[in-house]
């Protein structure tokens, strides 16, 4: 049983650095476009794209893409964050929340920005290792304490 809890306790470490980053790149992601600055976003989310190629004027409906897309960064890192809370005590439903949530955001990001080409390593690549690590560690965890009860 203090195996168990030891694997929920660092999955909660995880799951909550990866939420702060993703809170922290949402506001950073909308505050550019909400100040117009559509490039800036886009360069920072496609960090491994030379930025001079990404300076041109976008349409008004590219930017409101990117500001969902941090809107969206960022509640995936609120859930994520306080699901974490709950994970340190392996509660089953904050578990899978935390799972499904940021597990299916980082499958996205795997898929078209990290197979891409487009971002680097740190930290895009290294949060996706985080949050598999997370729901590695949770899972087993619940599981295995599922089987000794």
């Amino acid at each position: 049983m203090k195996k168990t809890n030891f694997l929920f306790k660092i999955s909660t470490i995880l799951w909550i650095i990866w939420g702060l980053v993703h809170i922290v790149a949402g506001a950073l992601t909308m505050n550019f476009i909400l100040s117009g600055d559509i490039s800036s976003a886009i360069s920072g989310i496609a960090d491994a794209v030379d930025p001079s190629t990404l300076q041109m004027e976008y349409p008004d409906a590219a930017g409101a893409i990117i500001g969902q897309h941090g809107f969206n960064l960022f509640w995936i890192g609120l859930v994520t964050t306080i699901s974490s809370f709950f994970i340190w005590k392996g509660n089953k439903n904050a578990i899978f929340l935390a799972a499904i949530t940021g597990g299916l955001a980082d499958l996205g990001y795997f898929l078209f920005m990290d197979l891409g080409g487009y971002v680097n390593f740190v930290p895009g690549t290294v949060m996706t290792i985080v949050s598999s690590a997370a729901i590695i560690l949770s899972f087993y965890g619940y599981f295995k304490k599922d089987k000794t009860a």
